[in-house]
C-alpha cells in the first residue's frame, strides 16, 4: 500500500481513505434505503401478506444485526481480517438487499432481510475500525463526523431515489436497482483500503470476543453512560408517529403524514450538518463534552414532544433538536472508543458499542411503545427524558473520573 496524499493542505484529515469510507456509508445508505422504504407496501401490496409479517421481518433482522455487530467485533480486532470483513459485508448487504426484489412469500423477504442485516451489522466495527486506522488521533472527530454525515445524506436520498423508482419502474424493479449503489459502497472500500497509509505493524490477532478488555478502566466508564443513553435513543420513527397523531385532528391524516415526513427528512439534514460540526468541536474540545451535549439535546426534543402542541413550527424545533442531537452523539460515541481503546481491542471495543447500539434501540423503541399504548404518548416521551437524565449524570461522572484518575 501506498502513502495517501491529502486532499487539502489544510484539511490532512480528510484524506482519500476517509472520502472512500464517507462514500461507501452514502452509497450504501442510498442502496439499502430503497428496499427499506419499499418494504411495506410490497409485503402488503404485492405479496399480499399481513401488517404483522413487517414487524416481525424487521425485528428478526434488528436481532441477527445486534448479534452480528457482536461477533464482527471480534473479527475486526485484526487489521487484515477487518478491511476483508469491511469489503465483503458491503457486499453482502447490497445483494441480498436486492434479490428481496425476486421474492414471491414473505418468508423468503424475511430470510433475505435477516442476511443483509447481519451482513451489514458484520461490517459497522471493521468500519469504524478501519478508520480509526487511517486519521491521526487528534482528527478523530472530523474523521467521524464526516462518515455519520455523508450515511445521514443517504438516509434522505435514499428513500427519495425510492419514490422515483417506483413511478418508473415498479416496486420490484426499484428493489433489485438498489444493489447498484450497494455494490459501489464496496468498490468504495476496496479504494478506500488500497489508498490508506500502511498500517504500523501488529502482530496477527485470534479470533476471540474480549469483554473484560473492553469493559476496564477508562473506556468501560465510558460504556456505563452510552448504555444508559442507548436504552433511551428510541427509534425515529416513534417522533413521525408523534408528529403525525398530534397534527392530523387539526390537518387530516394524509396531511399530516405528509407533514411529518417531512420533519423527518429536516431531522435528518440536520444530523447531517450537525455530525461533521459536532466532530469539529470533539477534536477541539473532546469527544465527551460532544456526547453530553448531544445527549442533553435529545432531553430537551423528548421533553419538547411530550407537551408540544400542532404547531408545525415548535415540531419542527423539536426535531431539528433531535437530529442535532443524534449527530453529535453518533459522531462522538465513534471519536471517544477510537481514542481510549487500545488498537489490539480496537475492533471489539467497536463490536460491543454497535451491540449496545442495537439491543438498547430495540429495548427503548419496546419499552415506549408499550408505555405509550398502556399510558399516553407523554408517559413514554418522559420515560426517555428519564433515561437522557440518567446519561447525563453517568456521563458527567465519568468525565469528573476521568480528569481526576489515572488508569
Amino acid at each position: 500500500m501506498t502513502d495517501e496524499s491529502p486532499l487539502k493542505d489544510n484539511d490532512r484529515w480528510l484524506t482519500r481513505g476517509v472520502v472512500g469510507i464517507g462514500g461507501a456509508s452514502l452509497l450504501s445508505d442510498i442502496g439499502h434505503e430503497v428496499p427499506t422504504a419499499l418494504l411495506p407496501s410490497f409485503l402488503t401490496s404485492t405479496l399480499g401478506a399481513p401488517a404483522v409479517a413487517l414487524g416481525l421481518i424487521e425485528g428478526v433482522a434488528d436481532g441477527f444485526a445486534g448479534a452480528a455487530r457482536f461477533a464482527g467485533g471480534a473479527l475486526a480486532d485484526d487489521p487484515d481480517r477487518r478491511r476483508r470483513t469491511a469489503v465483503g459485508g458491503y457486499a453482502a448487504t447490497a445483494v441480498l438487499s436486492s434479490l428481496i426484489g425476486i421474492t414471491s412469500a414473505a418468508w423468503q423477504v424475511g430470510v433475505l432481510r435477516a442476511a443483509a442485516w447481519s451482513a451489514r451489522g458484520l461490517r459497522v466495527p471493521a468500519r469504524n475500525a478501519l478508520l480509526a486506522d487511517i486519521v491521526p488521533a487528534g482528527s478523530y472527530g472530523k474523521a467521524y463526523g464526516f462518515e455519520r454525515m455523508m450515511d445521514n445524506l443517504g438516509a434522505i436520498l435514499g428513500p427519495l431515489l425510492a419514490l422515483g423508482l417506483v413511478a418508473t419502474v415498479g416496486t420490484r424493479t426499484a428493489i433489485l436497482i438498489s444493489v447498484i449503489p450497494g455494490l459501489f459502497a464496496a468498490v468504495a472500500i476496496v479504494y478506500a483500503i488500497r489508498a490508506a497509509r500502511q498500517h504500523r505493524s501488529q502482530k496477527r490477532q485470534p479470533i476471540r470476543i474480549q469483554i473484560r478488555p473492553v469493559m476496564s478502566g477508562q473506556l468501560g466508564r465510558l460504556f456505563v453512560g452510552i448504555s444508559a443513553f442507548e436504552v433511551g435513543n428510541v427509534a425515529a420513527t416513534l417522533l413521525i408517529l408523534r408528529a403525525t397523531e398530534i397534527l392530523t385532528p387539526h390537518h387530516g391524516q394524509d396531511e399530516a403524514i405528509s407533514t411529518a415526513l417531512g420533519l423527518y427528512l429536516f431531522y435528518n439534514l440536520i444530523a447531517a450538518v450537525a455530525s461533521l460540526g459536532g466532530g469539529r468541536l470533539a477534536d477541539r474540545r473532546g469527544a465527551l463534552l460532544v456526547l453530553t451535549a448531544g445527549v442533553a439535546c435529545f432531553g430537551l426534543a423528548y421533553g419538547g414532544l411530550a407537551f408540544t402542541d400542532a404547531t408545525i413550527a415548535i415540531l419542527a424545533v423539536w426535531f431539528g433538536l433531535a437530529g442535532l442531537a443524534i449527530g453529535f452523539v453518533e459522531t462522538a460515541e465513534n471519536a471517544a472508543v477510537a481514542a481510549l481503546a487500545p488498537i489490539e481491542i480496537r475492533g471489539s471495543a467497536f463490536g460491543a458499542m454497535a451491540t449496545v447500539q442495537s439491543l438498547g434501540n430495540f429495548a427503548a423503541s419496546a419499552v415506549a411503545g408499550l408505555v405509550w399504548t398502556a399510558v399516553s404518548p407523554q408517559a413514554a416521551f418522559l420515560y426517555l427524558v428519564g433515561w437522557m437524565v440518567i446519561a447525563l449524570i453517568a456521563l458527567t461522572a465519568t468525565a469528573f473520573r476521568n480528569s481526576n484518575h489515572v488508569d
